[in-house]
């Protein structure tokens, strides 16, 4: 079941990122189905949290989406190389988000293995942000889209993930103290 818009209007970021552990992600791009179960996720906090793109309300061209209402996309480039997928969350003008950094593949995996050059699934196959969004076909102009829409939507298939671990962001040193918060969740296997 594709879950509704009320759903990414929750308050707290942290708890949502935890919660959409087990939950599928789809995306219907180049003409092909793919998806897969969401087992890591990181959250951001917004305009307190010094390693949200959004931190002190920084609004640009780029964050804007950022302070849309929940429910829609935020895809930007990293390192001038990976396209990283994010979830926004909350009410309009708090900019909360989520990214989602693994999945194991579900749906489609010939599409997956030829988007990610690879002969057969392996464990670490979609474990990384840029990966997920390469393995899905998901790019920046998936960005500021409706997660109801029929490109790239989330599922509940009430999947419920077991032994989740809690630990640091990656990549965030940049934010000082606010990247040894305990917002990045995952599951070694579903």
């Amino acid at each position: 079941m594709k879950l509704k818009r009320p759903y990414y209007l929750q308050p707290d970021v942290v708890k949502l990122a935890k919660d959409l552990l087990g939950k599928v992600l789809v995306s219907k791009t180049g003409n092909f189905l793919t998806s897969g179960i969401i087992t890591e996720t990181e959250a951001y906090n917004g305009i307190i949290d010094k390693a949200s793109h959004a931190f002190g309300g920084r609004r640009t061209n780029r964050t804007e989406v950022m302070f849309a209402e929940g429910g829609i996309s935020y895809v930007y480039l990293c390192y001038g190389i990976h396209n990283l997928f994010n979830i926004v969350t909350n009410v309009k003008d708090i900019p909360h988000a989520v990214l989602i950094r693994a999945i194991q593949p579900l749906k489609g995996e010939k599409h997956i293995l030829q988007r990610r050059n690879a002969k057969a699934l392996n464990k670490n196959l979609c474990v990384g942000p840029g990966k997920v969004t390469n393995a899905l076909g998901i790019n920046r102009e998936h960005n500021a889209l409706s997660l109801n829409g029929n490109i790239i939507w989330l599922e509940d298939d009430n999947i419920k993930p077991k032994d989740i671990l809690i630990g640091p962001r990656i990549g965030v040193d940049y934010a000082g103290e606010d990247a040894k918060l305990p917002y990045r969740f995952w599951v070694e296997k579903i």
